[in-house]
Formats: structure tokens, sequence, C-alpha cells
């Protein structure tokens, strides 16, 4: 993995990707924060060395370099699952390579079901915690202490200094950010009746399948990292309906500008 990382790390930095502060992934319907961005280099992932592709129809597959409230940025649009067929290792390779050009901080957003029926589809939840569900860890293959500490500490995996500014600025700005534990589940089905009722009774706020495996990569690395999640569905298993897949990206796109204003605050601060 050493080997394809510095050809990858090699290649975007001859295609300028000079030095960035703060590694961005955007999640599901969560593209919109581009236009905020002096793009000045991008790269579609089917061009990068030992890159994969994303393959899901609302996930663009383009790395993006540019600067953000006078920032130096690299952006993700559009992230990988393993629900795509990927490993854990596939997933999380993007983080290693950000963290080789220089980011020092990573910031994650995600779309999710509200799994606490006091959050309602539309508002944000800053992630404290998260349970992971996805069967394996990134971190669980050979060699892996070449790159960092196989034992990695979670016992804090999301900065407590950015989620605190986080929140402020939510006050500032009048936005209602909640705050809970985010479960990673492999999807890409939609969870049953039960299966909400188990997330709820191990302390889930959230579920979604993303975010774990990237936040465990961070910390593996010594980055800071923290993540926001918008609520795109309600998970009440005693009222469920069928999940309009349409909706939940709609509803993405409609809270996007509450989360584009947090990172782009947030950012200022970095």
């Amino acid at each position: 993995m050493i080997k394809y990382i510095t050809e990858t790390t090699d290649y975007l930095i001859a295609k300028g990707f000079d030095k960035p502060e703060i590694g961005i992934i955007l999640g599901t319907g969560l593209g919109q924060l581009i236009a905020e961005i002096e793009i000045l280099h991008e790269v579609s992932y089917n061009h990068i060395p030992n890159f994969p592709t994303a393959t899901v129809e609302f996930h663009k597959g383009k790395l993006i370099y540019g600067i953000l409230e006078g920032k130096k940025v690299v952006v993700m649009q559009g992230r990988f699952h393993i629900y795509e067929g990927y490993s854990l290792q596939d997933v999380t390779y993007p983080v290693r390579i950000m963290e080789k050009l220089g980011i020092h901080t990573l910031l994650v957003s995600n779309a999710a079901g509200a799994i606490n029926l006091n959050f309602k589809k539309g508002e944000l939840m800053l992630i404290e915690d998260h349970i992971n569900l996805q069967g394996s860890s990134p971190l669980a293959f050979k060699g892996v202490e070449h790159l960092g500490e196989r034992f990695t500490d979670m016992s804090a995996p999301y900065d407590s200094q950015i989620n605190t500014k986080f929140i402020q600025i939510a006050k500032a700005n009048n936005i209602q950010l909640h705050q809970g534990v985010y479960a990673s589940v492999v999807g890409p089905q939609l969870e049953t009746r039960a299966e909400y009722r188990m997330l709820k009774i191990i302390g889930a706020d959230a579920v979604g399948m993303s975010t774990v495996p990237e936040i465990i990569v961070a910390n593996h690395l010594k980055l800071k990292a923290a993540a926001v999640s918008v609520l795109t569905d309600e998970c009440d298993p005693n009222h469920l309906k069928p999940v309009v897949i349409s909706e939940i990206i709609a509803m993405a796109e409609k809270a996007e500008p509450q989360m584009i204003t947090l990172f782009k605050e947030l950012i200022k601060t970095l």
C-alpha cells in the first residue's frame, strides 16, 4: 500500500495539489459546497492512479483542490462505500492520500436516517461518537503498523474543539444542530423495523452507510476529524413507510445550505 500511496500522491502533486490544509468528504446529495470553492485543479477519480471509482449515481467522482475561506482544501465530490463492492481499505484510501498531501483536519458530511425521534428530517446532527456495525475495520490488514499505530485509540474520535465551534456557529446562525451517535451499517438495503429498534436500544441516534471507516483512518493518521449528518428521513419502526431514495436526495439538498454555512464558518477559524 505504501507504494500505491506514493504513486497516487506524486501524481496529484504533479497536477498542482499543493499542500492542502483541510480535507472534505461530501456525502449523498451534498455537492453544492463545490460552488463556494475557488477551484484551482480537479481530477476525475478514474484518472488517479490506484484510486477507486464512484459507482453510485448521485455521487460525483472528482477530487477537487482549491481555496475556501482563505484555506487550501482538497474535496472528495463523491465517496466510496463497501456496499459498492469495495474493501474498507479502498473506501479509506483517499483519506490516506489527503493526509500524505498535507491535510491536518478532515471534515465529513453524510445523509442519515434519524433513529432518535426527537430529531426531524431536514435537520442536522453533529456526530459526537459512533458505532461501527460494518463488520470489520479499515485497519485490519497486514502491514498496517507501517502506516500508523495498529491499536488506534478511539476514546475521542471526533475533535472536541471543532465540535464546540460547530455548536457555536449553529447557535449564531439559528441552525438546529443536534448532537448524537451515528451507527454505520453495510447497506445498501435500508433497515427493517426490528433493526431500527435494535439501533435505538444500542444507543444510536442516526444510521447511515459511511463515515465511520474514514474517521477511524483519520484517527489512525492523527488527523483532527469532525462529521455532520443531514437527517433525510425519520426511522420510526411503529409507523414505517417505504423509503423513496429520490426523496432522501431532495431532503439532503434542501438542508444543504445550512451544512455549507457550518463548514464555511468553521473553516474560517481553522
